[in-house]
């Protein structure tokens, strides 16, 4: 090491020191993953809010929309507030089909739900008839607490009586094959809650539907208000049969008692059917001949300038003259003297 002149070398420099390490007591530990245990905790309890607050909100939509299932006694369920689109209920429910949907449910279970709606805080069935009935059916037979209960979507809100009508007659429309006879009762009587006319309804209750079908259903609502009681087997009419039956009491209303007369005496759907064919084949009646008027015979000439028209009650004459310019006196004694020429022979 070199030296300077005062006999000393350069000073060495102090070694670094060495990191103090402060290491972390038990206590620091325990309050350091206390604090960092907290904000993961309160992250996720406000994530865990903000997630019941959006399923809360699906919820009451959905439940709002009517998209929320859920059980309700049988025994609590009324059917009396609209009347079904079935005209023998009766016999629907004793029938092959309805034995087959009662085997289903007791092997599978209730499978499609119904729907009802609120009123005055009971429940009152708007679809599902026959899953209602088959249900009673099956609890009566078995007293199995399994068809204690039906599977139910509840409509929420206000609905309108033709609301109501639309989406009970929907769904048998379209599954089911119900006669035009039972399709025009629906639109009869809810035109008689509502105080309008049936055929200006079938548009709106049966909107899904063709025009054609839609026609069709306008002419058995015509068929049932024209013919009443006297048609005792509507739902047994044909369509060809009632549309033809229609046109023609719609054509010839006067005809209309006769056919209620020979109808009162059936006592079968074909003897029913009889009826009604020959009140197509029967001829129409001859309008009775209008008397022919007798053909007025006219005949025309000219005297001077003007034209003379005779006919029978009438006698024209087309002039330059300006009649109203004419002394009103002057053309009375003119049609006096007219007159008393004629007289004359």
């Amino acid at each position: 090491m070199s030296k300077n002149k005062f006999g000393f070398g350069p000073l060495e420099e102090p070694p670094a020191p060495k990191p103090r390490r402060r290491e972390v007591g038990p206590m620091g530990a325990a309050v350091r993953d206390a604090a960092s245990s907290l904000s993961e905790s309160t992250e996720s309890l406000v994530e865990q809010r903000r997630q019941n607050a959006a399923d809360a909100k699906a919820w009451r939509e959905a439940q709002g929309e009517g998209r929320v299932l859920v059980e309700i006694p049988i025994d609590a369920i009324r059917t009396d507030a609209l009347p079904r689109d079935r005209l023998d209920l009766d016999t629907v429910a004793s029938s092959d089909e309805m034995e087959e949907l009662k085997t289903s449910i007791r092997e599978r279970g209730q499978k499609e739900p119904i729907e009802v709606f609120s009123v005055d805080g009971t429940y009152q069935l708007k679809k599902g008839w026959r899953r209602l009935t088959a249900l009673r059916q099956l609890h009566t037979e078995t007293a199995d607490e399994r068809f204690a209960h039906a599977v139910a979507r509840v409509a929420e809100g206000q609905s309108s009586r033709i609301d109501l009508y639309i989406d009970m007659v929907e769904e048998n429309v379209i599954r089911e094959d119900l006669s035009f006879a039972e399709m025009a009762q629906v639109a009869i009587t809810a035109a008689q809650e509502e105080g309008q006319a049936a055929g200006e309804l079938v548009s709106r209750i049966y909107a899904s539907l063709h025009k054609m079908k839609r026609s069709y259903i306008r002419s058995f609502v015509f068929l049932i208000e024209e013919l009443g009681e006297a048609l005792v087997f509507p739902k047994m009419v044909s369509r060809n049969l009632g549309v033809d039956v229609a046109r023609r009491l719609q054509a010839s209303p006067e005809l209309g008692q006769g056919l209620r007369a020979d109808l009162s005496g059936v006592s079968t759907p074909e003897e029913q059917a009889q009826v009604l064919r020959r009140f197509l084949e029967a001829p129409a009646k001859q309008p009775a001949e209008r008397p022919t008027r007798e053909k007025s015979e006219k005949y025309e000439f000219h005297v001077g300038r003007s034209k003379v028209t005779a006919r029978k009650g009438e006698c024209r004459i087309l002039s330059e003259t300006d009649f109203s310019a004419v002394d009103r006196k002057r053309l009375q004694r003119a049609i006096e003297a007219f007159e008393a020429a004629l007289a004359e022979g």
